[in-house]
């Protein structure tokens, strides 16, 4: 008999509630006990005890899971999962920023396997996922990133993807600013490296597309005013949909970078795929070359989308790059890895360690262009700001 391998698959798994209000669909969930993962900020300003309120509504009782920290690691995630097991649980609601998201992905992960080990049936919870920021998608993607003693982790798994997301941009409103800037840019790069993935599709382009047009839009607005409430929706809308596209597409060695550098020097996801961005885009490109590859077509398509001058395709990658600097520099980001303080002596030291990391990352193989370490220690190099 012929067995057919059919690679190609666009995955649309959660159910997306959005808009004015969103939150009170909570009320409409069917269980008995929640399990809710929730950071600190969201728990402060009080839509730690509207969840609550709400589910109790529904005649759902909840157990809080706060202990949550950004870049969370394995000791946090091995905590939530023994106060997860001891709750039974029918219901995980995580809510918050990616950290919370993540944190609640692990818990998933891990009670799963283990079960699995022990041979038990494990029972997979009605799991619901509310952003607080505009930034990782995290509510719809199979991806979690959990910090070990060696760096950072990507768990990717259809197992731990929310199976409801519920976007309400009220949440977000009280984010502050530098947290606008990193968590849209993050979006940015997450559309950018679906667009021009490996494993792009005509569905996820369709999505990166519209992500990348309502960052350019929308971003720069919400840092200025984080009350434009259409703005804010757009934004949160933006980072969602780009979450679509990268977990059915991967994404690419901006994140790998980012990730090995974020862990090391201590600097968060968003800014450092920022600092990246400029001269992995070269790189994918081929920009010192003859700019004669799919991605350096997608990049110039990009222009034309903007309404920016791409009269060539190289004009057209230029003109993306330098807006993408342009809206770093509106935005407060850094220009390089050099204006954060971090000493050269510093940086090299590490270098070889995080080109490694990087190359080893589980976001390298669906970039357009497959870099060699070298080609990561480069770009290391001029995203600090060496020549």
């Amino acid at each position: 008999m012929e067995v057919i391998i059919i690679e190609n698959k666009f995955i649309l798994k959660p159910k997306v509630y959005f808009g004015n209000n969103a939150l009170e669909m909570l009320k409409e969930l069917t269980g008995t006990r929640a399990f809710v993962v929730v950071d600190a900020i969201m728990e402060k300003l009080g839509y730690l005890q509207k969840t609550i309120d709400l589910l109790k509504s529904a005649g759902i009782s909840a157990e809080v899971y706060s202990d949550v920290r950004p870049d969370p690691d394995v000791k946090i995630v091995a905590n939530g999962l023994k106060h997860y097991k001891e709750s039974k649980a029918d219901i995980l609601i995580a809510l918050g920023g990616g950290s919370a998201i993540d944190t609640a992905k692990g818990i998933l992960y891990f009670a799963w396997k283990f079960e699995s080990i022990e041979a038990s049936e494990f029972k997979k919870p009605l799991f619901v996922a509310i952003p607080s920021t505009s930034g990782t998608g995290s509510e719809v993607t199979d991806f979690s990133v959990v910090t070990t003693e060696d760096g950072k982790v990507c768990i990717v798994d259809e197992f731990i993807a929310p199976d409801i997301a519920i976007l309400d941009s009220t949440c977000i409103q009280h984010v502050p600013k530098h947290v606008v800037a990193d968590t849209g840019i993050d979006v940015l790069v997450h559309a950018m490296e679906a667009y021009v993935s490996t494993k792009a599709t005509d569905f996820t382009d369709a999505l990166a597309e519209k992500a990348i047009k309502l960052i350019f839009e929308n971003l720069e607005t919400i840092y200025r005013d984080i009350n434009n409430t259409k703005a804010r929706d757009h934004v949160l809308n933006a980072s969602c949909m780009a979450g679509m596209a990268f977990t059915n597409t991967g994404l690419g060695i901006n994140h790998s970078l980012a990730h090995a550098f974020g862990g090391t020097f201590h600097i968060s996801h968003g800014r450092s795929n920022a600092l990246m961005l400029h001269e992995v885009l070269g790189f994918n490109a081929d920009l010192s070359g003859d700019t004669n590859s799919q991605a350096a077509e997608k990049y110039a398509r990009l222009a034309t989308i903007l309404n920016l001058p791409a009269r060539t395709r190289r004009e057209g990658i230029v003109s993306l790059m330098d807006a993408i600097c342009q809206l770093k520099k509106n935005l407060g980001i850094e220009e390089n890895i050099k204006a954060l303080g971090i000493s050269e002596d510093d940086f090299e030291n590490a270098l070889d360690k995080m080109a490694e990391a990087a190359m080893a990352d589980r976001c390298t193989p669906t970039n357009p262009k497959q870099p060699s370490k070298e080609n990561m220690i480069q770009i290391f190099r001029k995203s600090f700001g060496q020549a």
